[in-house]
């Protein structure tokens, strides 16, 4: 958007005596992303504009085309005329991209490489630095409110401990940016995120899931990070037996138990002690809470599997995965896929919706209180 501004194809156009301020000609933006080489051939840049469309990013300057045409059309950036959707998880993506950009600008900044267990993290911090940090810039009033937004950066994937391990705390435990903000993304990238995420024929929904305890011959999945910092990662999956040990703590204290039946079973009976209707949920009173998980997918999906229907639960979580790291646990309902109620679906469904959906993936959950 900022690169289209700079370019003057985002200017005031005047169509049918009147001026709609700043937008842009699609058929322009198209020659645009093909010159910049954002897109190889006008195919694909359709499907790109498309994409920002579906995410609500931009939109007809009169909403009268649900489809992006490439044409004479007006369309325009929804942060240019004020509709764009600022939800609480935008508003703390852009308050952690606004502390990040801060804190690599500055000389001597709390932000370096460090080591833990032998193993190198990049853009690292402790706790008390950043608090201190945060204090000191004027980011926040005292040290509680510090600690407040540090937890909210790490509900929603922005930082996390380096072994995701702990909850944000004023101490010397060790965290990381989760995201390099400074990364030069490319718009293709948008059509390749969930290429690797096909829906498999197997009832236990194992596309969110890392693959099961790996025969020799097999190799280990490549886990890419959001920085494309490629490491490997032993591919392997929670079972049934340790997920209905079930853990409060979302932020494991210690290395979880794996645990590998001698057969893996595809369809593993369900973690749910009873089962629970829509109305048991919903019905005031209920002892249940919801929650609001961010989860940032990687190479592999997101680590968790959903089963079950009216209403789904989760099933299965991989420890390794982003899942756990935002706080997911066995037994959770699924309420709601990126703002959509899904209370009334079966978990095919809403294994198409997180699949075709954005990587970013924002679930509402049910989860007992115990």
């Amino acid at each position: 958007r900022l690169r289209l501004h700079d370019g003057k194809l985002i200017k005031d156009r005047r169509y049918h005596l009147r001026t709609y301020p700043n937008c842009f000609v699609a058929k322009e933006l198209t020659d645009w992303l093909i010159d910049h080489k954002e897109a190889p051939d006008r195919e694909t840049g359709i499907r790109l504009m498309q994409k920002l469309m579906d995410h609500y990013i931009i939109h007809h300057v009169c909403d009268e085309h649900a489809d992006y045409k490439d044409a004479k059309l007006l369309y325009r950036f929804r942060k240019d005329d004020g509709t764009f959707p600022l939800s609480k998880d935008v508003k703390v993506f852009m308050r952690g991209q606004s502390l990040y950009e801060k804190l690599v600008s500055v000389e001597e900044s709390i932000l370096k490489v460090r080591e833990e267990n032998s193993v190198k993290y990049q853009r690292t911090f402790l706790g008390r630095e950043m608090i201190d940090w945060l204090v000191q810039e004027g980011e926040v009033e005292n040290r509680k409110e510090a600690v407040e937004l540090g937890r909210v950066l790490l509900e929603h994937g922005i930082i996390q401990h380096v072994s995701n391990r702990h909850h944000f705390f004023d101490s010397d435990i060790l965290y990381q940016f989760w995201i390099n903000f400074r990364r030069r993304r490319r718009l293709t990238e948008l059509l390749n995120e969930n290429s690797s995420r096909t829906l498999s024929e197997s009832p236990d929904s194992p596309f969110c899931l890392r693959k099961l305890n790996p025969d020799p011959g097999n190799t280990s999945f490549l886990s890419v990070q959001t920085n494309k910092e490629i490491k490997i990662v032993s591919a392997v999956r929670r079972s049934s037996i340790t997920s209905l040990a079930g853990n409060s703590n979302p932020y494991f204290s210690t290395t979880p138990a794996l645990v590998f039946p001698p057969v893996a079973e595809c369809n593993p009976k369900s973690v749910l002690k009873r089962p629970v209707t829509n109305e048991e949920l919903l019905s005031p009173g209920a002892p249940y809470i919801k929650k609001t998980l961010t989860i940032v997918g990687d190479a592999v999906g997101w680590g968790f599997v959903v089963r079950g229907g009216r209403p789904c639960h989760i099933q299965a979580v991989d420890p390794g995965g982003p899942a756990a790291a935002a706080g997911m646990k066995v037994c959770q309902f699924v309420f709601s896929v990126n703002g959509m109620y899904v209370l009334h679906l079966d978990y095919q469904t809403i294994s198409s919706l997180i699949m075709t959906g954005p990587r970013t993936l924002v679930l509402e959950v049910m989860e007992a209180i115990e």
